[in-house]
């Protein structure tokens, strides 16, 4: 048998663990700046809990999990011949008999349903963050896997926009780190139902919306022909036109959607809410809070096709592109004032973000922008020639770690060669030979795998010199 794994999965060896690491830990401590705090939920929800959350295209790529024991007892004669024909399209209620829990498809839905289920216990705003795996049933591809990290923060419980603010503060501060460059879009959902409104489709706002945020995949022809075929007017699609190819600065597209959202109140509103987080992020005149420390080190641009296709956002919301690599969004986000409703708990406003680890890893392996030693394991290899010369350097191998040097004894006492390919395979910058002579002086020779130079040194001075 030829060992494979599914296709839009990945291994992951040490190298490229200590890269992902390096990601994960990044996002953590920022995360931890702003005083989100860590919560864990399961891989696996009730489907009960997932479907309907995600829209239809959502809910046709959740993995579903078969029961364990006897499902097919439950399933009538029509259920197997749906079953016997292999109908493409086995409906809901056949699955609902067979399955009735699912791989969680995002980390926002179970959130939401873990503040519902845990709401007397949080002191509310509750800021929390995740980092866990989601799966999908996507067609792999470049950059779209069907195990994948998000990377999650949200704040529960507080409507107001300083909270976008933030986020957009953590997404600048933790793409500065890592040393990408991006471009970070904002728009609103209330300005997309105001549009939907004003052309005269306020119950087409979904079929825009997912239509719309196509736009840079396929075009603005094949979008007009999806909303030809959602059922919009060539009218409504001639009003829609120099709506979706606004351009200017963020101020003048602002001015300008605001004249043509003037009989949309809703729409009129996401105006008011993206003018005040423009405002305060760029310090500018239309803010009452101006404050130029705020200033974000990238681009922030208004992007009116901005739609990110989830039903559940109601205000603004965010996306993030990589300016040098060809890339899909590698973050995205917004606010969502009615996710809690649908599991009993109405009226909770909520606003988050999520980076895509894996798109992440992917970009800062294209533009290598790993720091040197965020992939480096061991620092330090202690060449092994014998039991003498082990017990000797033993004592050493916990000094150095105790002061926190990476360090590791070669197990055998192999040729000399297999000992030295072995740090060179590893990347170890160090290498440390103890023999008869390092033994009478107390001391233990050094080598520099990079330069090659040795030096017969003291612990301490070694410790000095690694660190």
């Amino acid at each position: 048998m030829k060992p494979t794994i599914p296709k839009g999965t990945r291994d992951f060896g040490p190298i490229e663990m200590a890269k992902r690491n390096y990601i994960f830990d990044t996002i953590r401590q920022v995360y931890a700046l702003y005083g989100f705090q860590q919560i864990e939920t399961p891989a696996m929800e009730t489907l009960q809990t997932l479907m309907g959350k995600y829209g239809e295209e959502g809910d046709k790529l959740l993995f579903k999990v078969l029961n364990s024991g006897d499902f097919l007892s439950k399933l009538t004669d029509e259920d197997i011949s749906q079953i016997s024909n292999l109908n493409p399209q086995i409906s809901n209620h056949l699955a609902s008999k067979m399955c009735e829990k699912g791989l969680r498809y995002d980390l926002t839905v179970p959130f939401a349903r873990y503040v519902v289920m845990h709401r007397e216990e949080l002191q509310l705003p509750f800021k929390r963050y995740q980092i866990q795996p989601v799966w999908r049933a996507d067609r792999p591809q470049k950059g779209r896997y069907r195990e994948f990290y998000q990377c999650d923060a949200d704040v529960v419980g507080s409507d107001s926009l300083l909270n976008e603010v933030e986020l957009m503060q953590i997404i600048d501060t933790v793409f500065s780190r890592f040393g990408i460059r991006v471009q970070i879009k904002i728009n609103n959902r209330k300005i997309l139902s105001g549009i939907a409104e004003v052309i005269g489709a306020a119950d087409k706002i979904v079929d825009i919306t997912v239509a719309i945020d196509k736009l840079d995949k396929i075009g603005i022809d094949n979008v007009n022909q999806e909303l030809r075929e959602d059922g919009l007017t060539e009218e409504q699609i001639a009003k829609l036109q120099p709506i979706i190819m606004l351009s200017g600065t963020n101020d003048e597209k602002l001015s300008t959607i605001a004249e043509v959202l003037k009989d949309s109140e809703t729409g009129l509103k996401g105006v008011e809410e993206l003018r005040y987080i423009l405002g305060v992020l760029g310090g500018n005149h239309h803010s009452q809070i101006s404050n130029l420390n705020s200033q974000l080190k990238n681009e922030l641009q208004l992007d009116l096709t901005l739609a990110r296709g989830l039903n559940y956002y109601t205000g603004a919301i965010f996306e993030v592109k990589a300016l040098d690599v060809e890339m899909g969004s590698i973050t995205g986000g917004g606010r969502y004032d009615n996710l809690t409703g649908i599991f009993g708990m109405p009226g909770l406003s909520g606003v988050g973000i999520s980076f895509g680890a894996d798109r992440i890893y992917d970009v800062l392996n294209q533009l290598d922008l790993y720091p040197k030693e965020s992939v480096n394991t061991t620092q330090l290899l202690f060449i092994n020639f014998g039991e003498k010369e082990t017990a000797y350097c033993l004592p050493y191998i916990n000094m150095v770690r105790a002061r926190g040097i990476r360090a590791e004894l070669y197990p055998d006492s192999a040729k000399m060669k297999k000992q030295m390919s072995y740090a060179n395979a590893k990347q170890i910058p160090f290498v440390v030979l103890a023999g008869e002579n390092e033994m009478n002086e107390g001391k233990l020779t050094l080598k520099n795998m990079e330069t090659g130079e040795q030096q017969m040194l003291t612990i301490e001075e070694i410790i000095e010199r690694v660190k």
